[in-house]
């Protein structure tokens, strides 16, 4: 099956600055695909180079397996949404919506039509005689998308258009944009550097670095077998053993990442069931963040993991109170992942 795009050896320098570094990527039809990293890392330029606002100094793209390196943006079935969303104050949401189609000289009645389907998509319907200052971030946001939609470009590309939002809104519009893919079955690639963004949305995220992609995979994947120590420690929060410290705690040389969740919290002198490894340590800090408590435990043999715990059936001031207590620290050693 050809793929959405197709990206080979792509290339591009600013200077002596390499921001995209010999990238392959192939995007699946229909996938919510995450390009993710951090500032700098080349997932807005490879996102820019598809789009056809930046000319890559090497390599080629494809789009449905035609090659559009070269072709100008107008000339690519793609359309892109980016964080300043660009509306148009003086038109209503609906004249917004429908500008593209009206530059590309589409009938009054059918660009109507396919405004308001458009609008009703981004769940609108009644929103099409507002100004866009009358409007939420959020739905704001949700008309920029709808403009992008209602040209039904085969990819749709998204350069952290949620960036802008406060957090509980930004949370929320994940799950609308995420349902909104589905419903549309277009190509979606996403450009952020919030990790939990990338695994609360994609089928895929492409984690990027110096240039390079360096790990691809579902969410799960991702979060649970990162592929290098920068994987570990980007995605989410990870305890990472190195060297001495891990041959102290595991037995074993190199470095280890093992995620906070995966840790329990039991009393002093405690025996793991089997598969688990017993770790003693002293509870250096606790810290409630509401949903759940973070806890900082020197271990006995050396070195110091973080573990979590949900804020569900004890108390958050009785875990307060184990400031400087002996504890047992238990993990399953399948949750022991080499990154070196």
């Amino acid at each position: 099956m050809t793929p959405a795009i197709r990206v080979r050896g792509l290339r591009r320098t600013f200077g002596s600055v390499v921001a995209v570094d010999n990238v392959d990527l192939d995007v699946i039809d229909g996938e919510f695909l995450t390009l993710l990293g951090p500032s700098g890392s080349g997932k807005t330029t490879v996102l820019r180079m598809i789009a056809g606002f930046e000319r890559p100094d090497a390599g080629t793209i494809e789009l449905a397996g035609v090659n559009v390196t070269n072709a100008p943006p107008y000339a690519r079935d793609v359309n892109t949404v980016f964080q300043d969303y660009a509306l148009f104050p003086h038109m209503t949401v609906l004249e917004n919506i429908e500008y593209g189609l009206r530059v590309k000289k589409v009938p009054k009645a059918e660009r109507r039509a396919r405004a308001l389907e458009a609008l009703e998509g981004v769940r609108l319907t009644d929103l099409g005689d507002r100004a866009p200052s009358q409007l939420s971030g959020g739905q704001r946001q949700r008309v920029a998308l709808a403009r992008a939609l209602v040209n039904r470009p085969k990819v749709l590309l998204l350069d952290e258009p949620l960036g802008a939002l406060d957090l509980k809104l930004r949370e929320q519009m994940q799950v609308e944009l995420k349902a909104i893919q589905r419903d549309v079955g277009i190509t979606f690639v996403f450009v952020t550097h919030d990790q939990d963004e990338a695994l609360t949305m994609s089928d895929r995220i492409a984690v990027f670095n110096e240039g390079r992609i360096v790990q691809l995979g579902t969410p799960a994947e991702i979060y649970e077998f990162p592929a290098s120590e920068f994987v570990a420690g980007f995605v989410g929060t990870s305890n990472l053993l190195r060297d001495e410290t891990a041959l102290a705690v595991l037995g074993s040389a190199g470095t280890w990442s093992i995620r906070p969740e995966k840790i329990r919290i039991a009393a002093a002198g405690t025996a793991g069931e089997a598969g688990e490894r017993a770790v003693a340590g002293t509870v250096r800090e606790v810290i409630y963040v509401g949903m759940s408590t973070r806890m900082v435990i020197d271990l006995a043999p050396g070195g110091t993991l973080v573990a979590v715990e949900q804020n569900s059936g004890r108390h958050a001031d009785q875990r307060l109170a184990m400031r400087g207590e002996n504890v047992t620290l238990l993990w399953n050693t399948e949750h022991e992942y080499s990154v070196n």
